[in-house]
């Protein structure tokens, strides 16, 4: 299966859409792990072993690994993840934006190194920034378009000359011209529901990745409401309210509670 069917399947095989993203900070970990970053797969596996039949994708974010120098222990988790749930996608989020062979030997990373099923990617260098990563046809690219911080308006916001706004621009490029392989994705925040709502308009058949649930503040049922079509999923990411939901030895299965009531609130959603 390719990326996109490897998404469909995972939503319905685990009834969710819920994505927990895998952003490992040593200084919040549990009891003796506090603090060393040697535990980071550890930690990391826990999550993953205790939520796995409850996700529709799981999205490390590379940042948290390389700033520990753990690359090595984030390919071990990429591959402990295809080895325990093998139905669930796994995005590593790097946002990479880059032409020519630079873009080319980041694809190796995420796709040969790391094995992930889908990247992040920033298209604001144009087409050729994203044209190297589609040379992996089963793969999944998942274009920043909309995020969820507030400084994105500062360019995403911004009108071009025709009036279209510039993330209206990238979904129409990334559900038109952009997008003859099927493999494209955007990224859209949950904290800016009317665009979700703008976004799937202009792009109703791509997969969302949709983060900013959680701790960021965004509205689960706003945001399924805005963004989820029966032949169109969302990919709606937690991190840190699933990671750190307590700091005792019985973190996992409090990740596993949270897990549970956010996936049954993007449900409920679903059939409001």
């Amino acid at each position: 299966m390719n990326f996109v069917d490897k998404v469909v399947h995972a939503e319905r095989l685990n009834n969710s859409l819920l994505c927990v993203g895998l952003d490992p900070e040593p200084a919040r970990f549990p009891g003796s792990w506090k603090n060393d970053p040697a535990r980071i797969f550890d930690f990391c596996a826990a999550i993953v072993d205790a939520t796995r039949d409850l996700v529709i994708a799981f999205k490390p974010q590379i940042a948290y690994f390389a700033a520990h120098r753990a690359e090595a222990q984030l390919e071990r988790l990429i591959a402990h993840i295809h080895a325990v749930a093998p139905q669930v996608p796994v995005i590593l989020d790097a946002k990479r934006g880059d032409i020519g062979s630079t873009a080319e030997q980041y694809a190796r990373e995420a796709f040969e190194r790391y094995a992930a099923d889908a990247l992040t990617l920033s298209p604001f260098m144009g087409f050729d920034s994203i044209e190297p990563y589609l040379r992996y046809a089963d793969k999944g690219l998942i274009l920043l378009c909309r995020t969820s911080n507030p400084g994105g308006a500062d360019l995403q916001a911004q009108a071009l000359a025709g009036g279209e706004l510039l993330y209206e621009h990238i979904a129409r490029l990334a559900q038109g011209p952009w997008n003859a392989s099927g493999q494209l994705a955007l990224v859209v925040g949950a904290t800016y529901p009317g665009e979700i709502e703008r976004v799937r308009a202009i792009a109703p058949t791509l997969p969302l990745l949709i983060p900013g649930v959680g701790a960021q503040g965004g509205d689960a049922r706003a945001t399924v409401r805005a963004g989820w079509r029966t032949d169109a999923p969302i990919i709606v990411n937690s991190s840190r309210a699933v990671l750190y939901a307590d700091s005792g030895d019985d973190f996992a299965d409090a990740a596993r509670r949270v897990a549970i009531a956010t996936r049954d609130e993007l449900n409920a959603a679903r059939s409001a």
